[in-house]
């Protein structure tokens, strides 16, 4: 077992607070210079952020490619490949219609778009994404290289299950040339252990970089709206997931978000599903004892289609909007939203701000203001980091039913 950092998640906390109070100390005090503010916003937040950032990317695609050929290359019946699937896709796509669902619901009772007045401007170009046709269409590369240099997910996780079954099949005339992915797959968690230790000042320039260019009045606009929405992500977070995993596994819930409290602080500052991905592999396998033939496909799969926040900031968002618009939607176009948000997140790349994309399509479908995306935008960076720990804690969650379905748990390490 690969020993983690000590004290990791204090200094994680203790770098995201100091991040607040630098970054903010600079947005709101006048005695600093123009220039060093500059200077601190470039070359300590933005650079010191942004090579945090492309170190964890830079893991992205070897260990997903790794650690899944090597579970799966591993295997000892393809049926269980099968029913890992099946599991897994079911449950994001039933999670994501529960989360959309929720924040439709909490919106109608509460109208957070009633009353509402803003001379916010729309944006000046609206985001562009790709429909279902692309999405599905991507998932077989015509090129895995060029796939894997883009980060397309959902290719890299295709090729990777063919190469895996492939290598299954001739394990034995190959003298368990599998062997060499398991231990590749164990160098590139080491790896992830050495690039975690910094993660105190990376999470330290991401929280500056945020506040000293926004500073912290997001609340000032659209707050019913934003307080609305950050209610309902962090009871999804807590009670709905809680419930699924108390229902289906029996696990002690409090052992499970103790142990997530550092793929959801990593979450929040990066804003992305995807460069998470080599912390939440770490998190799921080597502390809640979910076998890498199960983590391996659950958590790249997740970052690619489990989008439970962003399908409740796509419900809120679109209720706010219609309500601000004086439109009542009927029970039936209600339903019609949460099918489009089941279906767009699978679409949704693992990126900040992503969804915006996604509540494009929703809008048009409805005939509502597309200008009023402008005040979604206006409020949605803090709000896009909650997402994102929601989404990660989901993916977890959904890694330990199906490994618990399957016999692939070790409640002695989830215990531990």
């Amino acid at each position: 077992m690969i020993d983690t950092p000590k004290n990791l998640t204090r200094n994680i906390l203790l770098g995201m607070f100091f991040g607040f109070v630098v970054g903010a100390s600079f947005y709101y005090l006048d005695f600093f210079p123009d220039s060093l503010t500059s200077f601190i916003t470039v070359y300590v937040f933005n650079l010191g952020g942004s090579v945090f950032i492309n170190l964890l990317k830079m893991l992205i695609i070897p260990l997903v490619f790794f650690s899944l050929v090597s579970g799966i290359s591993s295997l000892t019946s393809m049926q269980s490949l099968g029913n890992i699937t099946l599991k897994t896709i079911t449950l994001y796509l039933s999670t994501t219609a529960i989360a959309v669902t929720l924040s439709l619901v909490v919106g109608s009772i509460f109208k957070p778009g009633s009353g509402y007045s803003s001379d916010i401007a729309p944006p000046d170009k609206l985001p562009e994404g790709q429909g279902i046709y692309e999405t599905i269409l991507g998932i077989f590369p015509s090129n895995i290289i060029e796939a894997m240099a883009q980060n397309q997910m959902l290719a890299v996780v295709f090729f990777s299950i063919l190469f895996g079954i492939a290598l299954n099949k001739t394990n034995h005339l190959t003298g368990n040339f599998s062997n060499v992915f398991e231990k590749l797959n164990t160098v590139f968690m080491q790896l992830v252990i050495m690039i975690i230790s910094f993660a105190p000042i990376g999470v330290f320039c991401l929280i500056g970089k945020f506040v000293i260019t926004d500073g912290l009045d997001i609340f000032q606009e659209a707050f019913k709206y934003v307080i609305l929405l950050i209610c309902v992500l962090i009871f999804h977070a807590l009670v709905t997931y809680a419930l699924i995993l108390k229902i289906f596994t029996k696990l002690n819930i409090v052992t499970f978000y103790r142990k997530m409290k550092e793929v959801a602080i990593f979450a929040f500052s990066t804003s992305s599903s995807a460069a998470t991905i080599p912390v939440t592999l770490k998190t799921v396998q080597n502390d809640l004892g979910v076998n890498k033939n199960v983590s391996s496909f659950v958590i790249p799969v997740g970052a690619t289609i489990n989008m439970d926040g962003t399908a409740i900031m796509q419900g809120m968002a679109t209720v706010f909007i219609a309500q601000m618009s004086g439109i009542d939607l009927t029970l039936i176009q209600y339903v019609q939203v949460v099918i489009l948000a089941v279906v767009t997140s699978i679409g949704t790349a693992a990126v900040p701000s992503a969804g915006t994309i996604t509540l494009v399509i929703i809008l048009q479908q409805f005939g509502l203001p597309l200008e009023a995306i402008g005040i979604i935008l206006a409020v949605d960076r803090i709000l896009d980091m909650i997402r994102t720990s929601v989404n990660v804690t989901g993916d977890a969650a959904v890694a330990c039913v199906v490994a618990s379905s399957e016999n692939l748990l070790d409640k002695e390490v989830f215990n531990k």
